[in-house]
């Protein structure tokens, strides 16, 4: 067999015993690693690199070595997870860099971390002040995770009282000019609702590139064309001004009216109405 052909053969052997491999391990092997990781992971590589390019003649030995580091991948998985212990030892452990506003140098200096690079970390996750910091710590990965000061978090709907509405994962009805009927079923939604929302906005099925219908069980829309601007659905902002218009002509007509029983009605009714209004408005906003 030429030289070629034969490393076009160990390259696609080796791709699919790689590929198995990583299949095993799990997704945890391609998310960021740790030491054990880093170092398993190098040393596979470079097994299948020197057998493919024929430094390790043996191709049965390549392969052997391969799947002895998965397994002693896998094993030290299995066992990190039934050992905090041993997890610790493998894995890490989480370094406290900044607690109460203060930063604390001697863990710095035994992660081997400048203050540079803390900085560099923090301005990563949109802090520029350690002092506006409550709590901050090195995760074994090696990610920062950072706790601000009450005073500096960003407010909540619940600070406000506010109440919001649940959102739900939208569901994509079209893709590349196709309808999903799948998603569209699960939508709770037919084909001909679906062509009549397309005519509102005046497009058509083969021009659209994604169409989602959202937790309110609106439709929108991206098209092939930027260029075109497509207006946006405007069902719930005109059923908010419908409902306030009545409000507003129930108290109109109670200040009109000379009858007390009609009066009383019309107050009744129109602080139904705001009870409602409050309740559904930051629905249909």
């Amino acid at each position: 067999m030429p030289e070629w052909m034969d490393v076009i053969v160990r390259s696609l052997l080796f791709f699919v015993v790689l590929f198995l491999t990583t299949k095993i391990l799990g997704k945890k092997q391609i998310s960021e690693l740790t030491f054990f990781e880093y170092v398993s992971g190098i040393t596979i590589g470079s097994i299948a690199g020197e057998v493919i390019m024929g430094l390790e003649k043996s191709i049965l030995v390549g392969i052997l070595g391969i799947v002895s580091f998965g397994l002693i991948t896998f094993l030290v998985d299995f066992f990190a997870i039934k050992s905090k212990k041993f997890r610790d030892v493998m894995e890490g452990t989480s370094t406290v860099f900044i607690k109460d506003g203060k930063i604390l140098e001697d863990n710095l200096k035994k992660e081997r971390y400048t203050i540079d690079e803390l900085s560099a970390l923090l301005r990563q996750k949109n802090v520029f002040r350690a002092a506006d910091v409550e709590f901050a710590v090195l995760e074994p990965r090696g990610d920062l995770s950072v706790f601000l000061k009450k005073e500096n978090q960003p407010l909540t709907p619940k600070d406000l009282q506010m109440n919001v509405p649940q959102e739900k994962e939208p569901h994509t009805v079209i893709m590349d000019g196709h309808i999903m009927d799948d998603a569209l079923a699960v939508a709770n939604k037919s084909r001909r609702w679906l062509n009549l929302e397309l005519d509102k906005l005046g497009v058509s099925l083969n021009n659209v590139f994604l169409g989602q219908v959202d937790s309110y069980g609106e439709l929108t829309i991206d098209i092939y064309d930027d260029q075109l601007n497509v207006p946006s659905p405007q069902q719930r902002p005109m059923l908010l001004a419908m409902i306030k218009k009545c409000q507003a002509d129930l108290e109109i007509f109670s200040l009109e009216t000379d009858s007390e029983s009609a009066k009383e009605m019309y107050n009744k009714n129109a602080k139904k109405l705001q009870k409602a209004l409050d309740e559904l408005t930051p629905y249909l906003k």
